[in-house]
């Protein structure tokens, strides 16, 4: 058994086929953690317990599972509840994607989903979710992979997980255009478009939220400081609620028109005023900063 002075926090990665689940992998060994792929899951807590040893080299571990190790005994979230068992506190990082966008990942690669069968493609995908319904609820970083590339989402894997190690909570801010989706995987979503929209203003059409001119024209006008107080101190107010039911990640979105201008100057300062705080650790990414 092991004790729950152990210090080892294994990461699960797991989430939809196609989601994103091998550069995930990839990111966590960049960041010097030991992946293991593919495990079935009554190997997964035998792996946990060796990494845990006092002798073990591994210091880090990531384990990632996806749907395929269903024909094996047992379930990911049997892993899981056996991980809290034995006293390691597992961090369960979840990749999803739309529909509409993993039949196009599948049909470039012309692979058949797992639970495809003789079925059209959209069927697996539709008994997927429905399989993985439960983790996805426990996971503690949910990301949407539909609109980033694959540097973005490292950028967004790296932003949303923060340091693993430390014993604080984690904000993620993410400034979004709605005209390209709300962001699945915020726990918080907030609309900036109250505040007048930049593009309007020729000279500041073509600088973004990050610059000082469409930064200083936004935090500037009536209601944006309110704006950016309030979301700050509801944040402050909401992690404590947060930690008692175990949720150390949350992500909040950010939204105006096109993700260019208003919502990013607005994240950026929610950030920075977070940071001073301390008491968070504090991402800030910006999701559609470079789409048209």
């Amino acid at each position: 058994m092991v004790s729950m002075a152990s210090e080892l926090r294994p990461v699960i990665i797991t989430g939809m086929s196609g989601g994103g689940l091998s550069s995930a992998a990839r990111v966590f060994e960049d960041k010097g953690y030991f992946v293991s792929q593919n495990l079935p899951p009554q190997l997964i807590i035998e792996l946990m317990d060796l990494a845990a040893e006092k002798s073990s080299p591994v210091d880090k571990l990531a384990v990632v599972t996806d749907v395929r190790a269903r024909i094996f005994k047992g379930s990911l979230m049997d892993v899981i509840d056996k991980a809290h068992e034995r006293g390691y506190n597992p961090f369960v990082l979840f990749l999803e994607a739309r529909d509409d966008v993993l039949i196009k990942r599948f049909d470039s690669v012309r692979r058949t989903h797992p639970l495809q069968d003789d079925n059209p493609l959209h069927v697996g995908i539709t008994r997927e979710r429905a399989e993985l319904a439960r983790v996805r609820q426990a996971a503690d970083v949910i990301i949407d992979s539909s609109n980033l590339s694959i540097h973005d989402l490292r950028r967004a894997i790296e932003a949303s997980v923060g340091d693993l190690d430390s014993t604080k909570q984690h904000v993620t801010i993410e400034s979004f255009g709605f005209k390209h989706g709300s962001p699945r995987d915020a726990d918080l979503v907030f609309d900036v478009r109250f505040l007048p929209n930049p593009y309007w203003i020729e000279e500041l059409r073509d600088f973004r939220g990050i610059d000082a001119p469409v930064s200083d024209y936004v935090l500037s006008r009536p209601g944006a400081d309110e704006f950016v107080d309030g979301v700050v101190n509801l944040l402050s107010s909401m992690m404590a609620g947060y930690k008692h039911e175990g949720k150390d990640f949350v992500t909040v979105g950010i939204g105006c028109t096109g993700g260019h201008h208003r919502s990013v100057a607005v994240s950026e300062e929610i950030g920075r005023r977070l940071n001073e705080r301390g008491d968070v650790g504090v991402s800030v990414m910006h999701r559609d900063l470079n789409r048209n």
